[in-house]
């Protein structure tokens, strides 16, 4: 495939995710040829890796370099092989609001002020890198901090038409994720939600991307402690064994695990983690506890433990217990460089709203008129390699 320039524009920009991808694709610039963790590496009919040029909002102003080293992530002798290009490269001033988001500060912000204003700046920002850098493309990224999440069945969200009414009334319900997501559709720039942030999943900005021919995908990357339920709880329902009680629980210290030490944001990790298991089996489990803490010693080193107790024949009850010692970032971090690889392709092939056959990557699947998503692992895959295979 010839080589074109993809912008990447991540909010985010300077977070444990972002950096990390970023010093990945400069390390695979120098030669890198260790692919794990890359389940589409072996795709050559996908934009390559090194063809991403990245750029984006943070409220932190720190360049890369400086917000890798904070964040522990990436090794010191590696980042400091990249260091160069990742000093090169600091955040545009992000668009946040303390209300939808109280643990996330930063001096580097657009200053609040009318929705339209705030729109504008986002819209021009997008504009400005895709000149700049001469992009065949642009995809925008939200791995920002997980926010407060407003009723999607605001009024203001139910319609296009609606959005721009509340847009112009400033109304409240439209989050600074909100915003980008829009701003993202306006400018035609493919988008992805890897936060559990609602994004672009409310009817109005679905419709909106339909309309506006952009592809869009999310919710919440699928990395670590859902990834395996998405394995496990297909294989419990085909060998017809009850899952009495599934008790999680994830203990991080990063920026993400302080983020959702606040009440509101938690609330929204914890919708789209809890939502995977009963639609996977077809039954209610009762007694399935998810919990999140922030224990800022294990830094970017999450801890994932579950819990499960199972009946088998004869009414015999049994027990897996999982214990899944992970790095956040580095399983996270990968699946973007894909993701923005697979929204490249579907702004090439023409595709449009919600991108179901990206399943694979979330926990929380964006679908086209509020059908309930397929969960279970292996047939999100399918559907993905289904969609790669077919003819363009």
């Amino acid at each position: 495939m010839t080589q074109q320039r993809i912008g990447v524009a991540v909010v985010g920009l300077g977070g444990a995710v972002a950096t990390t991808a970023i010093a990945g694709v400069e390390l695979l610039r120098l030669g890198m040829r260790d692919m794990a963790g890359l389940p589409l590496a072996h795709r050559t009919d996908l934009v390559p890796y090194e063809s991403m040029v990245f750029a984006g909002w943070d409220l932190a102003p720190d360049d890369l370099a400086k917000a890798a080293h904070v964040h522990r992530v990436v090794e010191p002798a590696q980042l400091d092989t990249v260091a160069g290009p990742l000093g090169r490269i600091s955040p545009w001033p992000a668009v946040a609001d303390p209300a939808y988001c109280r643990n996330a500060t930063g001096a580097n912000a657009v200053p609040i002020g009318p929705l339209r204003e705030r729109v504008a700046h986002l819209r021009a920002d997008l504009a400005g890198f895709r000149a700049e850098i001469s992009a065949h493309e642009v995809v925008v990224v939200n791995l920002a901090s997980t926010e407060a999440r407003p009723d999607p069945a605001s009024p203001a969200l139910r319609s296009p038409a609606a959005f721009e009414a509340g847009l112009d009334a400033d109304d409240p319900v439209i989050t600074p994720g909100l915003l980008y997501a829009y701003a993202a559709i306006q400018e035609g720039c493919p988008y992805v939600n890897f936060t559990p942030g609602l994004g672009a999943d409310v009817p109005a900005l679905l419709e909106l991307a339909e309309r506006a021919g952009v592809p869009v995908a999310g919710k919440d990357g699928k990395t670590g402690q859902t990834l395996v339920k998405t394995v496990l709880a297909p294989a419990f329902r085909s060998r017809a064994l009850t899952v009495e009680g599934w008790y999680s629980t994830n203990i991080l210290g990063n920026r993400d695990g302080q983020i959702l030490d606040d009440p509101s944001s938690l609330a929204s990790k914890l919708d789209t983690k809890g939502s995977v298991l009963n639609q996977i089996l077809g039954y209610d489990v009762e007694d399935h506890v998810v919990r999140i803490d922030y224990y800022r010693p294990r830094g970017d080193a999450k801890e994932a433990w579950d819990n499960i107790d199972l009946v088998g024949f004869l009414g015999q009850r049994m027990q897996l217990k999982v214990d899944f010692l992970c790095r956040d970032s580095i399983l996270a971090a990968p699946l973007v460089l894909d993701l923005v690889r697979l929204m490249a392709e579907a702004g090439r092939r023409g595709e449009r709203g919600a991108q179901e056959q990206l399943g694979y990557f979330f926990k929380a699947p964006v679908t086209r008129d509020g059908r309930t998503p397929e969960h279970a692992l292996h047939a999100q895959e399918r559907a993905l390699l289904d969609w790669l295979d077919a003819p363009a």
